[in-house]
């Protein structure tokens, strides 16, 4: 391979995921998943630990082999070609450099490993540094770094050719969480910086909803639910994704009927309307769910007229928690409600006994 044109930044890879399976000892770690990823987005892989999120990225990556199915990078499948052929950037939670070597030589591995000449090594290695702002650190060694800075090293050593695509595994796992929440967005200013294809691992569902175009949320070995955050976020379609991605209320109701396009439901001998994530009849069980920061109080409701849905209860517990107040409430037939209140010097607080009735939005109410 020519060592210059292998820098030439194109566009992002398209990724396909065709049946995609991978067994371990007969047990399935990952289980007929298909996924088509566009060119240029930046698409999480989300999922509680052994969901199978890490093995689809080591097939994408070429380090494990699937037991069956096809993955295609730009149309062509790339099954039987070895990880070092694939010319796919990876970064790992543990930064994997070599503590021997100097930041220039570890960005420049990669490059030394395709041939590139001195020179272009050494621009390469400075435009990379520019880019996960470390510039000047060339003639430092990993053991004179902070774990961020070994991060961006870690970055910078997997764009240092220009891939079109970028694999990562948790990379910002074992930092603090400041350090990491300023990581996550430089991530977001890199990917626009760079126009290619990142598929980002992580079980940390805050991290996914702010970096991520979109976010396939997996579950033993499965793709649950595939949308952007705001789709996952406002309309679950069952309750696994509900409850890992944020916090969620859910409540036992029987569809009583349809108006307007809404699903009408007995809930604890209220009628509760909302959104169906699916089809749905009269007579069927189903749950409904609430995000606890869209509740409040009827008395102080800032809803403004909007269809409502309204919950007489109890409060059992209240914490107060910086920016929001926390109360636990239960409700008629002695089903519980968390409600999240924005906390104010001139919010009244509220105490553990009192009886109030909860509101919110008919349009928040996703009914599954």
């Amino acid at each position: 391979m020519d060592g210059s044109a292998a820098m030439v930044a194109g566009k992002g890879a398209a990724v396909v995921l065709s049946g995609l399976e991978k067994h371990f000892d007969n047990v399935g770690a990952v289980r007929g998943i298909s996924l088509d990823i566009r060119s240029g987005e930046f698409l999480t892989l989300l999922g509680p630990s052994g969901s199978g999120k890490t093995t689809m990225l080591m097939m994408i990556a070429g380090f494990e082999v699937p037991t069956a199915g096809d993955i295609t990078i730009d149309g062509r499948s790339v099954v039987t070609l070895p990880a070092h052929k694939r010319n796919i950037g990876m970064v790992f939670q543990s930064y994997a450099l070599f503590p021997h070597l100097t930041v220039a030589d570890n960005i420049a591995f990669p490059l030394k490993q395709r041939g590139v000449d001195r020179a272009t090594r050494a621009r390469l290695v400075e435009e990379s540094l520019q880019l996960v702002q470390l510039p000047g650190y060339q003639t430092r060694y990993p053991r004179q770094l902070s774990g961020g800075q070994q991060q961006r090293v870690a970055l910078a050593r997997a764009i240092v050719f220009r891939p079109r695509l970028l694999l990562m595994d948790e990379p910002l796992g074992a930092l603090d969480k400041q350090l990491r929440e300023s990581l996550q967005l430089e991530m977001r200013r890199l990917h626009a910086d760079l126009g290619i294809t990142f598929i980002y691992v992580t079980h940390d569902q805050q991290e996914a909803l702010t970096m991520s175009d979109r976010i396939a949320v997996v579950n033993e070995g499965i793709i649950a639910q595939v949308g952007s955050p705001n789709e996952l976020y406002d309309r679950p379609c069952d309750q696994f994704v509900a409850s890992f991605i944020g916090e969620s209320n859910f409540l036992p109701g029987v569809v009583r009927g349809f108006e307007d396009g809404l699903v009408v439901a007995d809930c604890a001998g209220r009628v509760i309307r909302g959104v169906a994530s699916i089809g749905r009849a009269v007579g069927d069980k189903v749950t409904l769910t609430m995000r606890p920061e869209r509740m409040r109080f009827a008395d102080t409701s800032m809803l403004n007229g909007t269809p409502q849905n309204r919950l007489r209860a109890t409060i059992s517990d209240a914490v107060f928690a910086g920016e929001r107040c926390r109360y636990l409430c239960q409700c008629e037939g002695g089903l519980p409600i968390v409600l999240k209140e924005p906390s104010g010097a001139d919010t009244r607080r509220r105490l553990i006994g009192e009886t109030i009735e909860i509101a919110w939005s008919v349009a928040d109410t996703v009914i599954m």
